[in-house]
């Protein structure tokens, strides 16, 4: 019998008792945003939280900071250390987080003060971060959100503090092999997507570096440009809009027979489909850019589609011109500089300024050519890994499942 199983039969044999969040919180509070516009409001000594920054972790520091004027000019508020956060607004909404330092946070975290006689707050995050996935399903609109009342209203089961204490050693050993393996991973991962960019930006900067990569490429742009390659704006070459709301009507989560066109969001990799409808906006091949959140991140869409929530969709005006997938390789390339004040964002404008290089079409196909052969490569070499890091991860929510998991007292 284990340490953890003979505490069970010893302080709670007949079960264990569930209770809420509010009723073993001290306190319970969300944060405040000074005005963006006043810069004597950021920069202080202050650590201010965003939502964006929790994602099931411990904060030791934050990205921005804010001043006592900023603190007193918003309804921002001090939380002490060792306190439990979840987001409650956003692409983090129902993720969690707990504090080693005292902070302040924005209106979209609910700051939760455990009552240290009851429950051991590390044990409180553990607990709600294996809610995520019901935490996240209560949230409404388009941006998911929810409110302290759902947080609140949470029951997670209670056993005494020896059995707390001891879930809490048995996962922080869990959690730290878990991370040292999948930074292990990562860093193999990144390695991969390294050195597909390089050979990407190489081919792409029209140098004279080209050779290395394809006698046929060397002889194509000695007959075609020899005096190097002209570039023009994406507002001579392309058609840029914005995608606006989800669809009012004709809208299914899941795909059905009625509804087979794939809604995309402003989201990343499987994040972004939202869900389907039956009328597509986009029907030819074309090249979507995030233009909010984690701006820049592009994706080549060769089927139907209904882009929404800021997503740029950029189609070359003639195809015999402009290679399509050419076009992805160069605003994948791109780094994309937005402003700082205000909501960071990519805009139409924005986009019709920037400049690719654009030799003839076959110059344009052998490169494609030659990088769909290097991507393929490296998808093959990374598969694996993240295929890998996911299995752990489900490993470890496993049995973080069963060590939560308590038959309710009688």
């Amino acid at each position: 019998m284990t340490k953890l199983e003979e505490l069970i039969q010893g302080l709670c044999p007949e079960g264990v008792e569930y209770k809420t969040i509010d009723s073993i919180c001290k306190n319970i509070c969300s944060g405040g945003t000074p005005r963006s516009t006043n810069k004597n409001y950021y920069g202080g000594n202050i650590p201010w939280l965003r939502t964006q920054e929790i994602n099931f972790c411990e904060i030791e520091k934050t990205e921005l900071t804010i001043t006592e004027e900023g603190l007193n000019n918003s309804s921002a508020k001090w939380i002490p250390k060792n306190c439990v956060i979840v987001a409650m607004y956003g692409a983090t909404v129902g993720k969690v987080a707990y504090t080693n330092i005292p902070l302040t946070t924005n209106q979209a975290c609910c700051n939760l003060e455990i009552d240290g006689n009851i429950a051991m707050y590390k044990y409180v995050y553990y607990c709600l971060t294996n809610k995520y996935d019901y935490i996240k399903s209560m949230g409404q609109g388009i941006q998911t959100n929810i409110n302290s009342k759902v947080i609140k209203n949470l029951e997670i089961p209670l056993p005494p503090l020896p059995i707390q204490q001891e879930i809490v050693r048995i996962l922080d050993q869990f959690t730290e092999l878990t991370t040292e393996l999948t930074t292990e991973l990562t860093t193999e991962l990144t390695t991969r997507k390294k050195q597909y960019e390089y050979y990407r930006d190489e081919l792409l900067a029209f140098d004279n570096s080209q050779s290395k990569f394809s006698p046929k490429l060397e002889q194509l742009l000695r007959e075609h440009c020899p005096d190097g390659v002209e570039y023009k704006n994406l507002e001579t070459l392309c058609d840029i809009s914005t995608g606006g709301g989800p669809p009012k009507d004709g809208f299914s989560k899941t795909k059905t027979p009625e509804y087979t066109v794939p809604i995309i969001s402003n989201g990343t990799g499987r994040n972004a489909f939202y869900g389907y409808t039956s009328v597509p906006k986009i029907t030819k091949p074309a090249v979507t850019i995030t233009a909010r959140g984690t701006i820049g991140y592009v994706e080549y869409r060769d089927y139907p589609y209904y882009p929404i929530i800021s997503l740029l969709s950029v189609l070359p005006k003639n195809p015999s011109f402009l290679d399509t997938r050419y076009l992805y390789y160069c605003l994948q390339r791109e780094k994309y500089i937005v402003p700082t004040s205000g909501i960071p964002q990519l805009t139409v404008s924005m986009m019709k300024k920037m400049g690719i290089p654009v030799p003839p079409l076959p110059i344009q196909q052998e490169i494609v050519r030659i990088l769909d052969h290097f991507e393929m490569i490296c998808n093959d070499l990374t598969a694996g890994l993240p295929a890998e890091i996911e299995a752990r991860q489900k490993q470890y929510e496993y049995y973080r499942d069963k060590l939560l998991t308590f038959a309710p007292a009688q």
